[in-house]
């Protein structure tokens, strides 16, 4: 049973620790694909955390749960385990980390849910303003082009993906700035951005008062624009990602004084003008491979008891 109260521990450890890392590094900004694999790997170890701390606690409280854990392990393993340390305490948790995992899957459930039917809607809003003539087959590919008096480009998820653009966006856009905006919404379609944010808005959600979650939701909206931005600049430049980004949003106030909902794109903007120098190919390894490591620490500490006691 300590191997559970020790699992509980590392996952609010991770919880608060993490986060307040991440934030006072500098790299993030100049490696966003990496900054979202560690915020990945920090959030699966939470879970898993969590997760095996349920799975010991249950098997503590419940013997039906305990032999199926522990079907094929000798003895002394599971007397390795003291299952028995802190009697219906035990039952207490597991129920407590069960409806957390139950919760967390209805959050994520709803949140696909709900993004689904804004597609729907999207989709006929598209249709009554890009109606199909009688007869008229639907067009191979997935560009759309639709009428506006304001620049905008964005990439419409689903079976049938849509990537949309205004023809405002058309006359404002120069050169090969429409190519690399178009580039960018491939880059959130290819890395599947749209399951990330997801996930992210669904713990947010359902656990409004964990810092780490509401950490987790706002990093994914930042990083994922800003690896998207990479993805185009490495075909088109940073300046012509930079200039496409002015282009399409400066009728709407974000240049200003005044704060709006598209404050971030100023500072992507400059991010993309400063063009700051990467970490070196063995930094990124490195910070990779140590993020990967996160989620083994509870697996280790879950495993530890019987291991030791094999050996």
């Amino acid at each position: 049973m300590w191997v559970s109260l020790a699992l509980l521990a590392l996952g609010v450890l991770v919880a608060v620790v993490a986060p307040r890392l991440l934030a006072r590094a500098d790299w993030p900004e100049r490696e966003p694909i990496v900054a979202l694999w560690v915020w990945q790997c920090v959030v699966a170890a939470v879970l898993l955390s969590f997760a095996l701390s349920m799975t010991f606690s249950a098997a503590a409280a419940w013997h039906e749960v305990r032999g199926r854990v522990f079907a094929s392990a000798p003895a002394g393993v599971v007397e390795a385990y003291a299952l028995g340390a802190l009697g219906p305490w035990s039952a207490t948790l597991a129920v407590l980390l069960a409806c957390g995992g139950l919760w967390t899957g209805a959050m994520l459930t709803r949140e696909v849910r709900d993004s689904r039917a804004r597609r729907r809607r999207q989709r006929a809003e598209l249709l009554v303003r890009v109606p199909q003539l009688p007869g008229e087959e639907p067009a191979p590919g997935p560009l759309v082009l639709l009428e506006g008096d304001r620049p905008g480009a964005w990439w419409l998820p689903g079976a049938r993906p849509r990537l949309i653009i205004t023809t405002a966006a058309l006359r404002r856009l120069k050169g090969r700035q429409l190519d690399a905006v178009l580039a960018h919404e491939q880059g959130h379609a290819r890395a599947r951005h749209d399951w990330l944010l997801y996930c992210a808005a669904a713990l947010a959600s359902g656990f409004p008062g964990v810092p780490v979650f509401a950490a987790f939701r706002a990093e994914m909206h930042r990083l994922v624009e800003l690896a998207a931005d990479d993805s185009a600049s490495k075909r088109f430049g940073r300046l012509t990602i930079a200039l496409a980004l002015v282009g399409l949003n400066e009728d709407r106030g974000v240049f200003g004084p005044c704060p709006t909902p598209h404050a971030e794109v100023p500072r992507r903007v400059t991010r993309l003008l400063t063009a700051e120098p990467r970490l070196t190919p063995g930094r990124r390894l490195r910070l990779t491979a140590a993020a990967a490591l996160v989620p083994a620490v509870p697996l280790l500490v879950a495993l530890a008891p019987g291991l030791s006691a094999l050996g």
